[in-house]
């Protein structure tokens, strides 16, 4: 196999893992052994809702008993009966505001139906701000209480307290809403919104104003169908779907497809972790405390729409006593400084692959150099520099046998005449005369291997990091995570290629000099709808492979011209 063979198999052998890569990411997220699956029982929404039943109560506790996670099916709540002769509440929307979140709660069940992020533009319409949870994926976040009597996310509630926005100076605000418990308990759900932050604090309690002890659960989560988010395309498809990152078995994708098929396998129980909701750029994440016991679940609510959550228990609560349940939620970007922040692992929703171990550092130098230069446009050329510098050795070496090559091309073509179809005399040959030349046919393809897994983890880290959506270069380059509008980089990029291959050898078979001459526009294609900020990767790249192999080409023809004249 010669030189050129090889370049060919490396060429399309990288083609294929870049299409294997993109599918195992999307369709094969990453599993563990199958666990008993809960028995929780939460309600569905309204929408889905079965018809009111009554179920048989709860099973109560000792005062100050802590009930066990799991909630037998048989404590399924109802929505919640009109008390006789009370008048029906009205439901209201409650519209709030801080620096980061515009936000809705129903007062139906007390759900967060709408967060729009003030500091992200909208994927399709840069002129809006980015709505995460709202009506258009039936992205919700409802809580409430598992338990005889007890509101749950289809109970009314009063709306108490409600501030229209965060007060200058003031760094939270808080929404107050109540509803009646069993026998004249009184449940308060309160969610606090803080300033400069995604984090969203949702706490149920409950004051047993009744003559016998409450046994309750509280239970968390979220909805959303399994469409992908708006900007999507066939060639650069990302994850969506759920996610449950424990201590003990870390992230772990929970698909929507493996939710319908009854296969999610994650961990069911556990005194730490997160469930999550995930898309390209952005997460929904419920947190509770640590060192709580929970139990996760997932669900199919219907065709194509799902939930995620969590169930916590409560200890037993006497007459005259009280107690609470609370979670943070994380409602924002994959913002990697911020997450890491916020909770353990939570970082991790911010999916580099399979070549994560390559990704992260390369993110990581990016962002020092953004830094630096204050453009990730600019930071991507440096990246480059560095990456090339690198693989110095590698490339020269590279070029070094290429340019050999290209100088024993005319005695190679000599040789396929002289022996015609006879191949193994032919090959022997062509060996016998790399071994004169002191050339390597290998050396002009390890450089190409080498930078495969390098492309394919900074391709990822472009999707993944929410800190270049959005990010502009200079003049129409306005979104270096998306492809470039008018095709300008991969236009020069394919013309890059093509003169990289004008300047390597013509291989002397005329079926594979034409097939080279073909690959610079099949890339060319394919790069068309790649991120910009890749492309530009791979423009600079290929610029300075340009210069480096004519220099090196010019120094092996003065150093044969040289000892030609010696002769």
């Amino acid at each position: 196999m010669d030189t050129q063979r090889l370049v060919l198999f490396f060429v399309f052998a990288f083609s294929i893992l870049m299409l294997w890569d993109a599918w195992q990411k999307t369709q094969h997220p990453p599993e563990v052994k199958p666990a008993q699956q809960s028995q929780s029982g939460i309600p569905a929404p309204a929408a889905t809702a079965p018809a009111a039943v009554h179920p048989p109560a709860v099973p109560q506790s000792k005062p100050g008993d802590v009930p066990a996670v799991t909630v037998p099916s048989s404590a399924v709540p109802a929505p919640a009966a009109p008390v006789a002769g009370a008048q029906a509440l009205p439901r209201e929307r409650i519209r709030t505001r801080t620096d980061t979140l515009a936000v809705e709660i129903d007062s139906l069940g007390g759900d967060i139906v709408y967060v729009e992020l003030l500091n992200h533009r909208d994927t399709l319409d840069q002129n809006k701000n980015f709505v995460l949870l709202g009506p258009e994926h039936q992205y919700f976040a409802q809580s409430g209480l598992i338990g005889t009597g007890l509101p749950n996310h289809r109970t009314p509630y009063k709306v108490v307290e409600k501030e229209a926005a965060l007060a200058p100076g003031k760094d939270s605000l808080e929404i107050k809403l109540e509803a009646a418990g069993p026998e004249g308990s009184k449940v308060t759900k309160v969610i606090t919104f803080h300033r400069g932050s995604y984090v969203i604090d949702v706490r149920h309690h409950i004051a047993n104003g009744g003559p016998g002890p409450i046994a309750a659960h509280a239970y968390y989560q979220i909805t959303r169908d399994g469409k992908s988010p708006a900007g999507e395309t066939a060639m650069l498809q990302t994850y969506t779907g759920g996610a449950v990152y424990t201590d003990q078995e870390k992230f772990l994708k929970v698909a929507f497809g493996d939710i319908d098929k009854n296969k999610a396998a994650y961990p069911k129980t556990a005194d730490n972790g997160w469930i999550a909701l995930l898309q390209q750029y952005f997460v929904a994440a419920i947190l509770p405390p640590e060192k709580t016991q929970r139990e996760f679940y997932t669900r199919r609510l219907a065709e194509n729409f799902y939930a995620a959550g969590v169930i916590l228990p409560l200890p037993s609560i006497a007459p005259g006593a009280s107690a609470q349940s609370s979670v943070r939620m994380f409602v924002g970007p994959q913002d990697q400084d911020l997450l890491q922040a916020v909770a353990p692992g939570l970082d991790l929703v911010v999916d580099y692959g399979w070549l994560t171990v390559i990704a992260a550092p390369l993110f990581w130098l990016l962002q020092l150099f953004h830094n630096w230069t204050g453009n990730w446009g600019l930071a991507i050329i440096l990246l480059t520099v560095v990456i090339k510098g690198i693989f110095f050795p590698l490339s020269a070496a590279s070029y070094r046998s290429m340019a050999k090559m290209k100088l024993v091309t005319p005695r190679l073509t000599k040789l396929r005449e002289q022996y015609g179809d006879d191949r193994m005399k032919m090959n022997q040959a062509m060996m016998d005369l790399y071994k004169q030349e002191k050339i390597n046919p290998l050396g002009g393809c390890l450089p190409i291997v080498v930078q495969i897994p390098v492309f394919i983890a900074l391709y990822w880290a472009l999707l993944a990091s929410v800190e270049l959506r959005h990010a502009p270069f200079y003049l129409w380059i306005h979104d270096l995570s998306a492809a470039d509008p008018y095709y300008v980089l991969p236009a020069l990029m394919m013309a890059s290629m093509v003169l990289q291959t004008r300047m390597n050898p013509t291989p002397p078979d005329p079926v594979q000099a034409k097939v080279m001459m073909i690959m610079p526009f099949v890339f060319g294609v394919m790069f068309f709808f790649f991120p910009s900020g890749l492309v530009l990767y791979w423009l600079v790249n290929n610029i300075l492979s340009i210069a480096q192999q004519w220099q090196i080409t010019r120094m092996i023809e003065g150093e044969r011209a040289v000892s030609a004249a010696r002769r």
